[in-house]
């Protein structure tokens, strides 16, 4: 049985995907900076799941993700959903650094400690990161977001590059959904073709269990990627998308968020 490692698993897609695997036996590590929802997985899985306190900014990260891998027995894939920013908060300089120092540095931070595992172990094993449709072309309503998105595909492709040339035996897997409705989307918002958990979640698992070189979920979002890079920037920057301006309707809607 493979042992899978979920950085980001205190909500949203980690949280949801570390339950699937939990259910079904896999053993799971699981790593965010709040460990109350990881905790409580441990408790209602006893035998599958280790869990690890770890801040991807830090520079101490690596050292805990090794502690946890250890307590897990070993490592065959590294699934990392950790992430966070959406909206331009007004551009706000230092929120549009924190998106980067989160999404781009500590996602470079685990996923080069992840790859060192692997190679210095002499293990197969499998990267897989959720980045977003949002990094295969720069949205002016959310920059930050969607360029720091782009850097993490950019450091998958590099990684891969990295591993043929360096003999270790890697896979890697960019999945690149499209809005999906977690904490990470204000309450009040409508957001183009959005996703819920239960509906995305089977996809991703998919996703890592078959490890395409890349997965767009869903077809939806494949046909409106494969359209929008057909575009040349001159063209693109002179289109205004408005993602998320509508407001919600006032009948409760269903979140897909793991009770």
């Amino acid at each position: 049985m493979p042992r899978i490692v979920i950085m980001g698993a205190s909500s949203g897609i980690g949280l949801a995907v570390a339950r699937e695997f939990a259910s079904r036996g896999v053993r799971v590590g699981l790593a965010a900076r709040h460990t109350s929802a990881l905790r409580a997985l441990r408790e209602e899985y006893p035998d599958a799941v280790e869990y690890e306190s770890i801040d991807i900014t830090h520079n101490d990260a690596p050292a805990k993700l090794a502690q946890l891998i250890e307590r897990l027995g070993g490592m065959d894939i590294y699934f990392h959903a950790a992430g966070i920013g959406y909206d331009n908060d007004g551009l706000d300089p230092h929120r549009q650094a924190e998106i980067f120092s989160v999404n781009s540095g500590g996602f470079a931070r685990m996923l080069a400690a992840a790859y060192g595992y692997f190679r210095d172990s002499h293990r197969r094993g499998r990267i897989v990161a959720v980045t977003s449709v949002a990094g295969t072309k720069g949205i002016g309503s959310m920059a930050a977001y969607s360029a720091s998105k782009a850097a993490a595909s950019a450091y998958m492709v590099a990684l891969e590059q990295l591993a043929y040339s360096e003999g270790v035996d890697v896979t890697f897997t960019d999945i690149r959904p499209g809005w999906i409705r977690t904490p990470l989307l204000r309450d009040d918002t409508v957001y183009p073709m959005e996703m819920s958990l239960p509906y995305v979640v089977p996809l991703i698992i998919r996703a890592i269990v078959r490890h395409p070189r890349v997965a767009v979920i869903d077809c939806r979002w494949r046909l409106v990627v494969a359209l929008w890079s057909l575009l040349p920037d001159c063209v693109w920057t002179h289109i205004d998308i408005p993602l998320y301006h509508s407001k919600k309707p006032s009948a409760p809607a269903t979140t897909g968020l793991p009770s």
